[in-house]
């Protein structure tokens, strides 16, 4: 009876001791292997993060390219807009000396009107006849570096004819009349002191005739395009000489 009693306390310490045994086992595999996971994760991390930013340096040295490219583009197109600017300015300012804007401006207005008709002795006398003086006027004003000219809203340019034509003047081949109203754009001061002078064109108007002579300064006077369309048939443009 002692000798199973005995037995069977063997196999109870046994089987105790192969669980003990088991688990430990299951520990140390765990422990193992819990020990090379990270490591094997690890070097599977470093290996997709390398890759990421080989990725990205290569991602990085295409958008430098493009960011180049943009400005290499920018700059193309900025020196475009500056060159047709300063194209168009140029166009502009030889438009303006042609006389083909409508401009505005700083001025003088001279109006020339004829004398009233109960003061009027003999022969009747009308501003239309006297046209060296409206020439002479223009020559003083162009000499006084008037910007623009017009003569009743007619613009004045090298083209511009003016001629008698029964009792009135064609002035770009439109008719106009008393009062004749001449308009400049330049040095206001210059101008009105350049008509005023002492024996001057304005000082024989109305020191000399009858004729009713106003002159005024104005801040912003309108003179329209001359309207005429200019053809050059026989002119043409000298090529530029190349060394």
């Amino acid at each position: 009876m002692k000798n199973n009693k005995g037995q069977i306390a063997i196999m109870i310490i046994c089987v105790f001791l192969g669980i003990i045994v088991a688990i430990q086992i299951k520990t140390v595999n765990k422990t193992v292997g819990e020990g090379l996971l990270p490591t094997q994760r690890a070097q599977q991390l470093a290996s997709e993060l390398k890759k990421l930013q080989d990725e990205r340096e290569a991602l990085k040295k295409e958008l430098d390219e493009l960011e180049g490219k943009i400005k290499l583009y920018e700059k193309g197109e900025a020196d475009k807009n500056i060159y047709t600017e300063n194209l168009y300015k140029d166009l502009e300012k030889y438009r303006m000396f042609a006389g083909n804007l409508d401009v505005e401006g700083p001025g003088i207005v001279l109006e020339i009107n004829d004398p009233p008709m109960d003061i009027q002795f003999g022969e009747e006398s009308s501003i239309v006849d006297e046209l060296d003086m409206i020439l002479q006027i223009i020559s003083v004003l162009n000499a006084s570096e008037a910007e623009a000219i017009s003569i009743n809203d007619q613009r004045y340019t090298s083209y511009t004819e003016i001629v008698r034509a029964g009792n009135h003047i064609e002035i770009n081949g439109v008719s106009v009349g008393p009062p004749i109203v001449i308009k400049a754009i330049g040095d206001s001061s210059l101008l009105e002191s350049s008509l005023s002078l002492k024996g001057g064109i304005l000082w024989h108007l109305e020191y000399y005739t009858d004729y009713i002579v106003q002159l005024r300064q104005e801040k912003s006077i309108n003179i329209p395009k001359y309207r005429k369309i200019k053809e050059f048939t026989f002119a043409k443009p000298v090529p530029e000489l190349v060394n």
